[in-house]
């Protein structure tokens, strides 16, 4: 067994019951994992302590990709307003939903840095059918990877070279730039990898593959503190070293829509699979924010 995962790791299956799992962020102050079930239009609550599985909100405008903000709360990714949001106790909050007067196309995933900007993907997957959003005409031209400054309501462009932005996060220093494009979703033709950016001066320049998906496509990923990128596919978890050097597979029985690290200790690793939320030990925590 690699020793990236805990001595007698097992692929745990913690609920079934999602027509597609994405979104998933660890909650620590309730102790529980929180993800999407897209299609159905609802927000899904796992709590650690004694294995309950709860419908958290429903009628949520398809939310997708979530994180935590500085001060612990969640922003999510809605695909139905088109926008970014905080969950707050009346309801969300939209935080941005155009840029220069046009609006998103459905933002996928996000990531909050160590400066508060919130990072998000912004491909056309809820507005190009009914199952997981509605169908809506793009209004900007591309499909872009935005940098969200809250505190002076900035919206800027970072990576505009891809064909659909899927997945995202930064390196443990946050000088790099992890983006997944999943064009291949829609043209077999398009690409399904991982490509890195530096981030140098507040742009993200010198864009160039990291690793190739042949299976599925890396819908979602996470980097740990070593710099590893744990990231979705068609048949498990792959595990990339800081190279782009394939270093563990981890089978699941479905394909994959993203993934995050959890639990007590940080060292559960959460699965939101297409119908399952999985879990399994691993050795390893998230990279904290600089």
């Amino acid at each position: 067994m690699s020793s990236l995962l805990a001595p007698n790791a097992s692929l745990e299956r913690l609920y079934t019951g999602t027509e597609w799992g994405e979104g998933p962020v660890w909650l620590p102050d309730a102790g529980a994992l929180r993800w999407s079930d897209i299609p159905n239009n609802r927000i899904m609550q796992y709590y650690a302590d004694d294995g309950r599985t709860v419908v958290y909100r429903t009628d949520v405008e398809f939310t997708n990709g979530r994180a935590l903000d500085l001060d612990g709360a969640v922003v999510q990714c809605s695909h139905g307003r088109r926008a970014i949001e905080r969950e707050a106790d009346e309801g969300p909050v939209v935080l941005v939903d155009r840029w220069q007067g046009k609006r998103l196309n459905s933002p996928n995933d996000i990531v909050v840095a160590s400066d508060g900007s919130i990072w998000f993907t912004d491909p056309p997957y809820g507005i190009i059918s009914d199952r997981e959003g509605r169908i809506a005409d793009a209004e900007y031209g591309g499909c872009y990877v935005f940098r969200f400054d809250e505190n002076r309501g900035e919206l800027t462009p970072m990576v505009t070279d891809m064909v659909h932005p899927n997945g995202l996060a930064f390196s443990p220093d946050e000088r790099i730039l992890y983006v997944s494009d999943t064009g291949w979703v829609q043209d077999k033709s398009h690409p399904r990898h991982i490509r890195v950016y530096d981030v140098v001066d507040g742009r993200c320049v010198n864009g160039r593959l990291f690793a190739e998906i042949d299976e599925g496509w890396p819908d979602g990923f996470r980097v740990d503190t070593s710099g590893r990128v744990w990231s979705s596919s068609g048949d498990g978890v792959r595990v990339f070293a800081p190279g782009g050097e394939l270093v563990l597979h981890v089978p699941v029985p479905e394909r994959i829509g993203n993934l995050c690290f959890g639990g007590p200790d940080g060292h559960d690793l959460y699965i939101a699979a297409t119908s399952s939320l999985y879990r399994i030990k691993t050795t390893v925590r998230n990279a904290p924010r600089p």
